[in-house]
């Protein structure tokens, strides 16, 4: 399906941005999940024969919504290094050299989608000046589309 949405939108900053709806609703859920939980252990606050259910429900709705986030940030990380092994090979090939040691992995990220013309200026003016990713992103002329990005 995404193959088949990438094959008929021309990708842009107005759509560049991924958004996953299971794992937002997931989020939701758990949250109202862990509000239930809260709401149990002050209902159980006096009754000694509910207090420890409602306390292990608690403490372990909390270790799931932590575990979600760490399994979302661990999954971008991976991402972002491959994203900069990826456009340090991109820099090699075009230049012989490896990008600048002073871009950040966030305006790596977003030098992603420059066409191959745009790149090497936009790398350099981007270290050179410390440009944020989103203002990268807007002057990209030749937009070069990424559908994996999760």
């Amino acid at each position: 399906m995404i193959v088949r949405m990438a094959e008929q939108l021309q990708q842009d900053f107005s759509n560049h941005v991924r958004r996953v709806p299971g794992f937002l609703a997931l989020a939701l859920v758990l949250l109202l999940v862990f509000l239930g939980a809260l709401v149990n252990l002050y209902k159980s606050w006096g009754d000694h024969e509910r207090l420890y259910s409602a306390a292990l429900i608690l403490v372990l709705t909390g270790c799931v919504f932590v575990t979600a986030g760490y399994a979302r940030t661990f999954a971008l990380k991976a991402q972002d290094r491959g994203i900069r092994a990826e456009e340090n090979l991109r820099s090699y090939v075009m230049t012989g050299k490896l990008l600048d040691s002073r871009l950040t992995n966030s305006q790596i990220a977003a030098l992603r989608f420059a066409s191959d013309a745009e790149f090497i200026d936009m790398a350099n003016q981007a270290a050179e000046k410390g440009t944020a990713p989103v203002e990268i992103k807007k002057s990209i002329k030749s937009w070069r589309a990424d559908w994996d990005r999760v």
